[in-house]
């Protein structure tokens, strides 16, 4: 169902002649290698045709090293010589895909889904309509009393060929003039014939009109298409969440004390940055003076924070906890954590779409094999019968009824019975076709921190604990937003409160509350007590340890169980996080994984993905923090728990709203039913057209004829897709438990 309907939107309106020369080259950025990358926005790329166009016109220019379409981000990566100036927008231009700079705001502005679906209820509106009105022909209806209800159809129609055909009208020739063929030419033209010999028979006081095909017809199409611009439109908001999570700048301070505040752009290597509590990093860094605690979960995934002092290297994105900052900067914007964190975020989205660009040069063999079919048939009835109105209303008949409607729902319409069957079960579908790439996976990767675990610190053996003690370390807890210190106050929350003299809290280390003379202190071992040498946490008095408090992360409901039915399944189990190796053994001792490595950053998880993957493995990662959102697109199909940090559940095919990892072998197996319906589904569309086009050739089949054929392929389709909602309700486990073998095998 895939088409260029660049027609439906166009963000660059009003744009003039594109960004200048000038403007091209500020905003190209050096590799170093002697070439440069440039990215733009070109709006009106929407398939696999449109890809091959503009990759193969950039890549007939002489300085141009490569360029590569991301269909999700509807943006295109240039390399190009350093030294050169090339035609960019001129040949985007000419190639019919008018380009401009990036601007992120533009992606909010998106009018597609509006528009497609006022003309899914325009084009439905007049089918339903239309329909009634033919009963009454097919009926008996005859005379004047029949033109009159031609004559209403004809109204009824035409708004909707308006509204709904525009779609397919602008794209067929955006192709055609530019020399290209696609899916909605055909389309076009059955449309348009179908209306217009409709028309010629209504004046004509003609017995048959098909308006009522023209319209649904239309109806089929487009929700199909409406479907697919919310697939593809939901994978775009990833690459958007992470750009608004980055800072916008940063007070710089000035060798004379001076203090400006500047966008993250103009930062430059060396410069100094104020950030205070609650503060992102703007760029990569290294701390000048002061201490703090940093949220470090986009770079390592964890949730505790991590103390940081002079000398300590920061990344950009990290959030500022406890104590004032004043940084280094070790690299400009441009080149700093985050921003590599978005390049491999759309590196990664951008292999994604070659599952998309085989379905679209399949599809776009089909375009000429209709019009040929349709042309000869129409050329034979003519010589044959020399009646060129029998020819011209079997023509169009051959070519409705070879609509690829059905073959065009067939994969859809599965994935969106899948989609409710896995929401009833509290599972989330973000992009359709992870139900179809869910059942090739062998290997099932977890995050540890938030996905094995639910991220959260437990404080372990409270009850053993002197209760007087408990409630000193709660009083001292609750004045520090510190997750460790915040845990241990809501272990107290029925204390008799405390009143201090004098509370501090001391970055990096803890917190000192002062009761006349004496001084407890909450926090590392090596700070609050005069040993000095020790680690974890504990509360002293006066130098003194007066309790030690010891965490542990609380293992996500059915995280053993998930586990051991996957590898009951035959599927491999890894486990890739950030944690200790100590943290690590302790949780896959638990639920029983044996392959796990710890210490990860985010560009070693998707190293680690990348390399299974070219070996031939097919992976599916199941993560939920910033530092995942790399390895969650590079996958071969990802879900993160509704928990998860925004740009993870915005990039993950599927989120779990449910504390159980159940979720994730319910998908593994309504995946594989799903599979087996769309192969069935796929099956039948080319039965019906093995069986309708010879037919409709022989003059068989009138245009009505053909739209009832086809919409009933497409009803016989979508009657089978439902099929998927009909099981019983064992669970998962339950499945996998009886056939260990099939989920492998069934892909």
């Amino acid at each position: 169902m895939t088409c260029c309907a660049s027609g439906v939107e166009h963000f660059a309106k009003g744009a003039g002649a594109g960004p200048s020369a000038e403007e091209l080259h500020h905003a190209a950025r050096k590799l170093g290698d002697g070439t440069v990358q440039l990215e733009l926005s070109v709006p009106d790329i929407h398939c696999g045709g449109c890809i091959r166009s503009v990759e193969q016109g950039l890549g007939r220019l002489d300085d141009v090293v490569s360029a590569r379409v991301n269909l999700s981000t509807r943006r295109v990566s240039i390399r190009y010589r350093e030294d050169s100036r090339p035609p960019l927008v001129k040949t985007l231009t000419d190639l019919g895909y008018p380009p401009h700079l990036f601007d992120d705001s533009a992606l909010t502005r998106d009018r597609t889904l509006r528009d497609l679906l006022i003309a899914v209820a325009a084009s439905g509106f007049a089918t339903a309509n239309i329909m009634l009105l033919s009963v009454s022909v097919w009926s008996g209806a005859d005379g004047a009393t029949r033109d009159l209800f031609h004559w209403i159809s004809a109204l009824i129609a035409l708004p909707a060929l308006v509204l709904g055909g525009r779609i397919f009208y602008r794209s067929a020739w955006r192709a055609l003039r530019h020399g290209n063929m696609n899916m909605d030419v055909p389309i076009a033209i059955g449309v348009t014939l179908a209306y217009a010999m409709s028309l010629y028979e209504t004046v004509h006081s003609g017995e048959h009109a098909y308006f009522d095909a023209s319209v649904s017809l239309l109806f089929f199409l487009l929700i199909g298409r409406t479907l697919d611009h919310m697939m593809r439109d939901r994978a775009r908001s990833a690459v958007l969440g992470l750009a608004r999570l980055a800072p916008r700048g940063a007070v710089v301070l000035g060798a004379d004390g001076s203090r400006e505040y500047r966008p993250v752009s103009e930062i430059r290597v060396g410069e100094r940055l104020m950030i205070a509590v609650g503060e992102r990093i703007p760029v990569d860094a290294r701390v000048v003076s002061g201490g703090s605690d940093l949220d470090c979960s986009l770079v390592n995934g964890e949730s505790e924070p991590q103390p940081v002092a002079a000398g300590s290297d920061v990344r950009a994105g990290t959030l500022n906890l406890t104590g004032p900052l004043v940084l280094e900067a070790t690299a400009a914007a441009e080149d700093s954590f985050l921003a590599e964190m978005m390049r491999m975020m759309e590196a990664a989205e951008g292999g994604r779409s070659r599952y998309r660009r085989i379905a679209d040069r399949v599809s776009s063999l089909y375009a000429p094999v209709v019009h040929l079919t349709a042309l000869f048939t129409f050329i034979g009835w003519v010589i044959i019968g020399g009646d060129w109105r029998q020819a011209m209303t079997i023509g169009i008949a051959v070519l409705i009824i070879t609509c690829p409607c059905a073959l065009g729902l067939a994969v859809p319409i599965v994935q969106v019975v899948a989609a409710r069957r896995l929401f009833e079960r509290g599972v989330m579908v973000r992009d359709g076709s992870a139900t179809e790439r869910l059942t090739g996976i062998d290997t099932v990767i977890f995050d540890k921190t938030g996905t094995l675990t639910l991220g959260r610190p437990r404080l372990v053996d409270a009850a053993r604990i002197a209760p007087e003690a408990l409630d000193m370390a709660a009083a001292l807890g609750a004045h520090s937003r510190h997750p460790f210190s915040q845990t241990i106050a809501a272990a107290g929350r029925n204390a008799t409160p405390v009143a201090f003299d004098e509370v501090a809290e001391v970055p990096g280390a803890g917190v000192e509350g002062r009761i006349g003379a004496t001084v407890w202190r909450l926090g590392r071992a090596g700070w609050a007590s005069h040993e000095g040498s020790e680690t974890g946490t504990i509360l002293t008095r006066d130098g003194t340890e007066v309790a030690r408090f010891t965490f542990e992360d609380v293992l996500r409901s059915g995280a053993a169980q998930t586990v051991a039915a996957l590898r009951r399944a035959g599927l491999r189990v890894v486990m890739l996080s950030g944690d200790t190796e100590a943290a690590c053994r302790a949780v896959a001792d638990e639920i029983g994984i044996d392959d796990y490595a710890p210490g990860l950053l985010p560009a070693d998880k998707l190293a680690r993905i990348e390399a299974l993957t070219a070996k031939g493995h097919q992976v599916l990662m199941v993560g939920d923090g910033l530092n995942d959102a790399p390895a969650l697109g590079a996958a071969h199909v990802s879900i993160a728990p509704a928990t998860a940090a925004d740009i993870g559940r915005n990039i993950a095919d599927l989120v779990f709203l449910r504390e159980s990892l159940d979720a994730v072998p319910l998908a593994i197996d309504v995946s594989h039913r799903a599979g087996r319906l769309i192969r069935q589904n796929i099956g039948l569309a080319l039965i019906y057209n093995v069986i309708a086009v010879p037919i409709a050739i022989l003059g068989h089949v009138t245009p009505l004829v053909a739209a009832i054929a086809m919409s009933g392929s497409s009803i016989l389709v979508i009657s089978n897709a439902l099929r998927l909602g009909w099981k019983g309700r064992r669970t998962p486990r339950d499945r996998m438990a009886e056939a260990p073998a099939q989920v492998v095998q069934a892909g």
